[in-house]
């Protein structure tokens, strides 16, 4: 089964149909291309080929400046969405990796108490206000 929508950052759209699709002239996104604001993909010949994607930051781009955005005040917009998506995942892998974390431990706790009486680990107390750690070792 075919989708009738390609791939979000399958490069399909020429310039006048992504012009079409955003409601922008062609020379705006070329300009804005110019300006770093936009990079698609180029054909064989050198054409432009916008995504899914691409169509999607120029409408964002030119809601920004139909608002009242410079370029400037748009290109430090786009950076910080970048940034929190960035930030965002980070988020995301650190909370992964604590909860794997947490599990092993959970699991390491289990093991241990389920072999107490034949644990080789050593049992570690609080240190005194001394700085000293006591290590008692069970017997064997």
């Amino acid at each position: 089964m075919t989708s009738r929508h390609p791939e979000p950052d399958k490069a399909v759209y020429v310039i006048s149909v992504a012009a079409e699709l955003t409601g922008l002239h062609p020379q705006t996104l070329r300009s804005y291309e110019r300006m770093g604001l936009i990079a698609p993909s180029r054909a064989g010949g050198g054409g432009r080929r916008y995504s899914a994607r691409d169509v999607e930051l120029l409408r964002t781009i030119a809601e920004l400046t139909s608002s009242g955005a410079g370029i400037e005040g748009v290109r430090r917009i786009l950076e910080l969405e970048h940034q929190v998506d960035a930030l965002r995942r980070r988020g995301e892998e650190l909370a992964a990796e604590l909860e794997a974390t947490r599990e092993a431990l959970r699991d390491a706790l289990r093991a241990r108490r389920s072999d107490a009486s034949s644990s080789r680990l050593p049992v570690l107390r609080q240190p005194d206000p001394a700085g000293q750690v006591v290590v008692w070792r069970r017997g064997r």
